[in-house]
C-alpha cells in the first residue's frame, strides 16, 4: 500500500515590470503525488498568456485524471507535454507563423520517494538538498549550449546579451519540440524541488536561489521573499516572476 505522501508546497507569480503577467504556475497535490508546473507565456508572441494557460490547464488536468501513484513517470510526462504542445499549437493554427502563441514549461512530479523531472525552453528546475545545489535542469538555448562546453563562464552566461533565446517551446510549429525528461531521482526528507520561470532565475544567481531556499524555515516565507528580491534587481525592465516550490518531508 502506498504511503501518503508529506510535503509542504507554496507559488509565487508576481508581475515585475511588464504590463501582463503571462506565466502560469500550479503546486498540485494529490494523496500519493504531487505536481509542480512553471509555464511562461512567451511575451514577443501574440496571446502568450493564452498558451501559457492552455498549457497549465492541460498538464494539470491529465495529472488529476490519471491514477495515482502514476505507473509510469516518464510516458505521463511525455504524452501530457505534448497534448499540451498540441493545443497551444491550436490556438495559433489560423495565424502566420511568427505570430503563433507559444511557452515555455517546467513540470516535476513526485512520488515514492522520488521525483521526474520535464522542461521546454527556458523554464527551469532546482533540486535542494542541505543548503547545496543537487540538480538543475539544462535550458535549451545557444547560451547555456555555451556554458556546457566551456566557451563562456557562469559569470557570462548570466550576463549574456542572448540569454532569453530560447531553441524550442511549446506552440509554432506544429512538430513536437524537444524535450528533457529526467529519470527518477530519489529524495532525502527535507530536499527542496523548485519549478520557476526565467523571471526568478534570470535576476539571481544559483548560488542565491540556493542560500535562500535551501536552509530551513517556512517555504513560502523564503519563496516570497525570493521572488521579491529578484523583482527588485530586475526593476522596470523585469519580467514576471513565477515559481513553485516543495519540501519533501519524508514518510
Amino acid at each position: 500500500m502506498a504511503v501518503p505522501l508529506r510535503v509542504e508546497t507554496t507559488e509565487i507569480s508576481l508581475v515585475g515590470g511588464r504590463e501582463e503577467n503571462q506565466d502560469r504556475i500550479a503546486a498540485a497535490v494529490a494523496e500519493h503525488c504531487a505536481l509542480l508546473v512553471a509555464v511562461d507565456g512567451m511575451g514577443g508572441h501574440a496571446n502568450g498568456a493564452r498558451a501559457a494557460e492552455v498549457t497549465l490547464r492541460a498538464i494539470t488536468e491529465a495529472f488529476w485524471h490519471t491514477p495515482q501513484p502514476l505507473f509510469d513517470p516518464l510516458g505521463f510526462l511525455h504524452m501530457t507535454i505534448g497534448r499540451a504542445h498540441e493545443e497551444v499549437v491550436k490556438l495559433g493554427a489560423h495565424l502566420p507563423i511568427e505570430q503563433r502563441p507559444r511557452a515555455t514549461c517546467a513540470v516535476c512530479l513526485v512520488q515514492q520517494h522520488a521525483s521526474w523531472w520535464a522542461h521546454v525552453g527556458d523554464s527551469r528546475l532546482y533540486h535542494l538538498r542541505h543548503g547545496a545545489l543537487v540538480a538543475r535542469s539544462r535550458d535549451h538555448s545557444h547560451v547555456e549550449l555555451l556554458l556546457r562546453e566551456g566557451v563562456i563562464s557562469a559569470e557570462q552566461a548570466h550576463n549574456h546579451p542572448m540569454r532569453n533565446f530560447v531553441e524550442c517551446c511549446l506552440g509554432g510549429d506544429p512538430i513536437l519540440p524537444e524535450m528533457s525528461i529526467t529519470r527518477r531521482r530519489a529524495l532525502e526528507p527535507n530536499d527542496v524541488l523548485l519549478a520557476c520561470t526565467d523571471g526568478l532565475w534570470g535576476s539571481l544567481k544559483d548560488e542565491e536561489i540556493v542560500a535562500a531556499l535551501g536552509s530551513p524555515g517556512p517555504l513560502r516565507e523564503k519563496l516570497a521573499k525570493l521572488g521579491e528580491q529578484a523583482v527588485k534587481r530586475g526593476g522596470s525592465a523585469g519580467d514576471n516572476t513565477s515559481a513553485a516550490a516543495l519540501r519533501w518531508l519524508g514518510d
